[in-house]
């Protein structure tokens, strides 16, 4: 799976998703894009998934026909240590998830 994450998640994070292809959106080229701007280039890009901690991101673009699904983190903080328990769950996703499908990841939800 082709995953890319928001410029508002920690770069370290990607070294946790083996057996996938994860990019920050930095390292693509895609720093300082707005969500939609986002959306439209990591689609263009061959994505499947991107992974942010912006909460209202769900809530400002319509994935509705959209070729990539979006995991939204809900962590304590964005903290890298604050993301690491979110991991198990983020891989487990990565097996199912759909395009144009959204999901929340919070703590007591990997508990």
């Amino acid at each position: 799976m082709r995953v890319l994450l928001d410029e508002c998640v920690n770069e370290r994070f990607r070294d946790y998703f083996s057996g996938h292809e994860c990019q920050s959106a930095r390292y693509a080229g895609f720093s300082g894009f707005n969500n939609g701007r986002l959306l439209v280039a990591a689609e263009t890009a061959g994505f499947e998934v991107l992974i942010t901690v912006d909460q209202g991101f769900e809530y400002q673009q319509n994935l509705a026909g959209r070729k990539i699904a979006l995991i939204i983190l809900c962590p304590i903080s964005i903290a890298l240590s604050d993301l690491l328990p979110l991991v198990p769950e983020c891989l487990r996703l990565l097996n199912s998830i759909e395009a144009g499908q959204i999901v929340k990841i919070e703590p007591s939800s990997t508990d």
